[in-house]
């Protein structure tokens, strides 16, 4: 199996508010919720779903990506180390304690070199890439799975109007339908919804701070 992400953390505007709209909405809040850092925020961050590659060594890691084009954006908490990926993603590297209860079922990349960045992450963390769909006018995606033999857990695929580079964490929920009316009774908004081809249901929403996040019916 190769390097997973094993936690995803909230880094907000407003940590207390943001803990009671997924409190609503998931029934949880993720791994964590902290509040952007100063300097985060002077470069003009946005609140954002942060994932944590579970990587044995953080700052070899760290030094690879950066030969390969990435932004080293400083220590984040735990020792983790937080960067820019070439693409223009967020990443944190290593920081986990013990397995994730938040509850991601599925991952998806958008960046402007979908097949550029899956073989970044296939040789730097031993993904394995699966063949590509095509979703139509959401794009062409590379499926992807954290190693051999086992089922996909996400997909990569490029840049559409609107979209920046970025990771989308989509947590699984009983109902999406149920999910989404919380989003928009406690102040967040629904930007797009598609139904699956195993029939499932799954929604990409805002917080009311900003951050983008996804919801998929659970298994």
């Amino acid at each position: 199996m190769g390097h997973p992400f094993a936690r995803y953390a909230l880094r907000t505007t407003d940590a207390t508010a943001a803990a009671t709209f997924y409190d609503a909405v998931l029934g949880h809040r993720g791994d964590a919720i902290f509040p952007l850092h100063e300097q985060a925020l002077a470069r003009g961050a946005r609140p954002h779903w942060l994932g944590h590659v579970d990587a044995p060594d953080a700052e070899a890691a760290a030094t690879t990506l950066l030969a390969r084009g990435a932004q080293r954006l400083g220590p984040g908490p735990g020792g983790t180390v937080v960067l820019r990926e070439p693409g223009g993603a967020l990443l944190a590297l290593g920081g986990v304690t013990g397995p994730s209860t938040a509850g991601v079922a599925w991952h998806v990349l958008r960046t402007p070199d979908a097949e550029a960045a899956a073989a970044m992450y296939a040789d730097l963390f031993g993904w394995s890439l699966r063949d590509a769909v095509d979703l139509g006018a959401t794009g062409r995606f590379r499926l992807f799975a954290w190693g051999d033999g086992e089922a996909p857990t996400g997909a990569i695929g490029g840049i559409t109007p609107g979209v920046h580079p970025q990771w989308l964490f989509f947590f699984h929920v009983a109902s999406v339908a149920r999910a989404m009316e919380q989003v928009t009774a406690k102040g967040g908004a629904v930007a797009s919804t598609n139904a699956l081809p195993d029939g499932r249901s799954a929604a990409v929403c805002d917080d009311p701070q900003g951050a983008a996040f996804g919801l998929i019916d659970g298994p």
